[in-house]
């Protein structure tokens, strides 16, 4: 009897795998091979992180598309979290992710964030998940398997907010980022208006950072912040 429930779940989940977008399955597997998955993949990654498009598109996951499919999903897509460029010297064409990545890429052609500057950002917003408020007030936010913790300049849906942060985040947690500038936490503008930080030494931006707290469902309000303790992020 289980056994036949599970089944009929899998096969529902078959069906909604089946029926999603083709661009943006293609999407989510240029994320996971640009992101993550590049050594697995056997694909061979510059310093800042780019790929070719031509050897991308020879692997088995990829052999359903085109070069047209690719340029598609990257001038469509509403985060812009690919780019694609012409490599120096054969032009090429590469192509990389604009952040999140879980491996190391030194040259992300990133924007360092200076204190007292213009590039301060007068909003920096991390989006989570209510159920993960408890850990977060007391222990903060790490970056965890990612290079980097991801900020928004502002909520989704505002002017000028392209990403940085899901759709269905229940939680915005606003960062005090001139704050752990001054302690020397850096941050970087990522290509398309993401704001990015490792954190400390340990990975982390500690509750102390945290400048307010806001439910995003109904009924939207400020959350009591904690700001003592260790480290913890989502």
């Amino acid at each position: 009897m289980d056994r036949g429930r599970r089944g009929g779940g899998g096969g529902r989940h078959r069906s909604r795998r089946s029926e999603q977008d083709p661009d943006v399955r293609l999407s989510k597997a240029l994320s996971f091979a640009l992101r993550h998955g590049a050594s697995q993949l056997g694909l061979d990654m510059s310093s800042d992180g780019f790929v070719s498009v031509a050897e991308l598109l020879s692997r088995p996951q990829f052999r359903a598309y085109s070069l047209a499919d690719v340029r598609r999903v990257v001038e469509t897509n509403d985060k812009q979290r690919f780019r694609l460029r012409p490599r120096p010297g054969d032009g090429r064409l590469e192509i990389r992710a604009n952040q999140g990545h879980s491996v190391q890429v030194d040259d992300l052609e990133l924007t360092p964030v200076v204190p007292g500057s213009d590039n301060v950002p007068s909003c920096a917003v991390h989006g989570t998940y209510l159920r993960h408020w408890e850990s977060i007030r007391s222990r903060g936010l790490s970056r965890m398997s990612r290079t980097h913790i991801h900020l928004s300049p502002g909520l989704p849906g505002e002017e000028g907010v392209v990403s940085g942060m899901r759709g269905d985040c229940s939680l915005a947690i606003f960062i005090d980022v001139s704050g752990a500038l001054q302690d020397g936490i850096p941050f970087f503008w990522s290509d398309n208006g993401v704001i990015l930080t490792p954190g400390d030494a340990e990975g982390r931006l500690a509750p102390r950072y945290f400048a307010r707290a806001l439910r995003l469902t109904e009924p939207r309000r400020e959350l009591p912040l904690e700001p003592r303790g260790g480290v913890a992020g989502e």
